[in-house]
């Protein structure tokens, strides 16, 4: 019955057009095609002979007047569209001193002048100039991103044998998925294409995503180069090896990366969190028929590098996810985002709370040894839920390398920025101003060769180095105490 109701009240709404020049125009004809109630009001005889002339209930009347006010008393909806904006104003202001609950659209010459019609009691402005600005730039894109996909199948097309799609070292969801959405395209277009990483697939939701989606992916070991005809880099600008780079010819990224390339094809987007987002708008595009799994992948890898939309998040990501949710499975999804923790996993844990230091709401702490890598990362995320944490960074000694990683809430601190002023001339950072990580060779940091014998030690002066620095470019000072 509700739906009925609100049908019906949609329906019987009346409109009333102040000011009928071009825009106004296009809308009447717009609001006539669709059968509503119109009323027109418009100071030029003229104009109101020529509409009354096309079956229109047109007037002559002077829109700031009082009387207009009074005329459109009946009216649902009023549509304010002269050119005059001081008109337009003076309109609104007569309607809402009578005490009319009306729905109002005013229209604006610019940013000033939709804040004055905003005051006066205008419920929507719209400027013709930013509209008409907003349609040429969403048919541009509509045009680049046609002719783009229409190169990218053509290179696609020119494979004779197979197609490498490689993905950057040890590699996250977003990486994953998009790989896998090339593939898709790829095999709409008969080609066969392998998915292959180097490293490894770390991380338990990284691992849980690719067995639970069942996505294939191949070892870098286990292939032969001479195999593959035609190369892509599918988000690889971390990896950021120029020689792979060099061989490529299919690049697509949203990162920019660090050297040249003369790749065929290449498409990178950093105005944009994901390559999930970019290769979605391809498969839309291509108007191809998504596997539930792929669907499931990418809304995974735009989810996973927005942080579910809460870091840097744009309307393009915003719209991809949009246009995944029906296809994707939300059990699998909420499988892979909930992973059971392992042993190692919780010992890490525990090991970083009991040792963590804080100084205000930056909390760094040590792991000691270990051999999960992954953990780090998770330990980092579940500190930042502790009270008045903003920022973590949890490091731990495996393989003669210190892992670091970091993680961060405060809008005022890019989490990666750090790392690099701490560590950049001496380790490998990557990251975000969110969520970063380094790999700092511990011989380097210490100055001391690593031996079997002086490990503990290390790990004494790895803590009290790494602490110092990091509190250092987080701007606090380090009581080298335990903090609560």
């Amino acid at each position: 019955m509700s739906t009925g109701t609100g049908l019906t009240m949609a329906s019987m709404s009346t409109y009333a057009i102040l000011g009928c020049g071009s825009v106004g125009h296009v809308v009447a004809d717009e609001l006539v095609a669709e059968g509503k109630d119109l009323l027109i009001i418009d100071h030029d005889e003229g104009r109101v002979e020529a509409l009354r002339d096309q079956d229109l209930d047109a007037r002559q009347g002077e829109i700031q007047s009082e009387d207009v006010a009074a005329e459109i008393a009946d009216r649902d909806v009023v549509l304010i569209l002269s050119s005059d904006v001081e008109a337009n104003v003076a309109a609104i202001r007569n309607i809402r001193e009578r005490g009319d609950e009306k729905f109002i659209i005013a229209r604006a010459s610019d940013p000033v002048s939709g804040d004055e019609l905003t005051d006066a009691g205008a419920d929507v402005v719209i400027n013709p100039s930013t509209v008409i600005a907003d349609s040429a730039l969403r048919a541009l894109e509509s045009g680049e991103l046609e002719y783009r996909a229409r190169q990218l199948t053509e290179v696609i097309d020119d494979t004779d044998n197979q197609m490498a799609i490689r993905i950057h070292r040890s590699p996250d969801p977003d990486s994953i998925a998009s790989a896998a959405a090339l593939k898709t395209i790829a095999e709409s277009r008969d080609i066969d294409a392998d998915i292959i990483y180097d490293g490894e697939i770390g991380h338990q939701e990284n691992r849980a995503f690719v067995n639970l989606l069942g996505i294939e992916l191949v070892a870098v070991e286990d292939t032969d180069g001479d195999d593959y005809d035609t190369i892509a880099l599918v988000d690889h600008a971390k990896a950021g090896e120029p020689e792979e780079e060099a061989g490529a010819d299919i690049i697509i990224d949203h990162y920019e990366h660090d050297h040249d390339h003369e790749s065929t094809f290449t498409d990178i987007r950093p105005n944009v969190s994901s390559t999930s987002t970019v290769l979605t708008k391809y498969i839309q595009e291509l108007d191809l028929t998504l596997d539930q799994a792929v669907a499931t992948a990418l809304l995974y890898g735009i989810r996973a590098e927005t942080l579910d939309f809460k870091r840097d998040t744009t309307p393009a990501d915003l719209t991809a996810a949009a246009y995944l949710y029906p296809f994707a499975d939300h059990d699998t999804l909420e499988q892979v985002e909930s992973p059971s923790m392992s042993a190692e996993t919780l010992d890490v844990l525990a090991e970083a709370i009991r040792n963590r230091e804080v100084e205000g709401s930056h909390l760094v702490s040590n792991a000691g040894f270990i051999r999960d890598r992954d953990a780090l990362s998770q330990a980092a995320q579940h500190l930042l839920n502790l009270e008045g944490i903003t920022t973590t960074a949890v490091f731990a000694i495996a393989d003669d390398v210190i892992y670091l990683a970091a993680r961060s809430k405060d809008i005022r601190m890019d989490i990666g920025k750090v790392l690099e002023d701490a560590f950049g001339d001496i380790a490998d950072v990557a990251g975000h101003s969110t969520d970063a990580s380094a790999e700092i060779p511990l011989g380097i940091f210490t100055g001391i060769e690593v031996s079997d014998d002086n490990r503990e030690t290390l790990l004494e002066l790895t803590e009290e180095a790494v602490k110092k620095k990091l509190f250092e470019a987080m701007g606090v000072e380090s009581s080298n105490g335990n903090g609560s």
